[in-house]
């Protein structure tokens, strides 16, 4: 194998990577992204964003995401990421590091990692795409959005959401390519 296709075939940590690591992230002004283990607004339009974008493909959460989901998401394929090794979810794959879940999904093209904090910490140095979407308000939590360098991404879309009678928040979904993989 060339030293270019090793390149490609590789990530950061030299492990085999074919498919498009994606984060997708809902926070507020203030970087909140969660509260009592909730997400602490609600906002039909964006989740059908949600939805419509990760239909049909793998996403990997970690343990307290899921569980205050509290169920397996329809038409896609669930990765857990748990340190408890006993852990079990009826229908969803579990892995034990960020790594073993990203191995879990080598035949998707894209993989779509759906939170939480330490899962997008964990994800970041590797992501080759992030779609944010940030409410346009300061809403109260105790779960942050781990900061990133912008400088490190490409803004490739924006579109801008009015607040309306079923969304009480403006909002606007970023897309972001990474400008270089480390």
């Amino acid at each position: 194998m060339s030293a270019a296709d090793l390149s490609a075939a590789t990530d950061s940590r030299g492990a085999s990577r074919a498919a498009r690591i994606s984060l997708v992230v809902a926070m507020a002004r203030n970087r909140v992204i969660g509260r009592d283990n909730a997400i602490p607004w609600r906002l039909p339009s964006e989740l059908r964003h949600f939805k419509s974008l990760t239909m049909g493909h793998h996403i990997v959460m970690g343990r307290r995401t899921y569980e205050s989901i509290g169920r397996l998401l329809p038409g896609r394929t669930t990765v857990i990421v748990t340190r408890d090794r006993q852990y079990r979810a009826a229908g969803a794959k579990i892995a034990h590091s960020f790594a073993d879940a990203i191995a879990q999904c080598e035949a998707d093209d894209e993989i779509f990692v759906i939170g939480g904090a330490e899962l997008f910490k964990a994800a970041l140095p590797i992501a080759d795409r992030i779609h944010l979407t940030v409410i346009d308000a300061e809403i109260p939590g105790d779960t942050l959005m781990p900061e990133f360098d912008f400088a490190d991404w490409k803004q490739t879309s924006t579109r801008r959401y009015a607040a309306d009678e079923k969304n009480p928040y403006d909002y606007t979904l970023t897309v972001f390519d990474r400008l270089q993989i480390r």
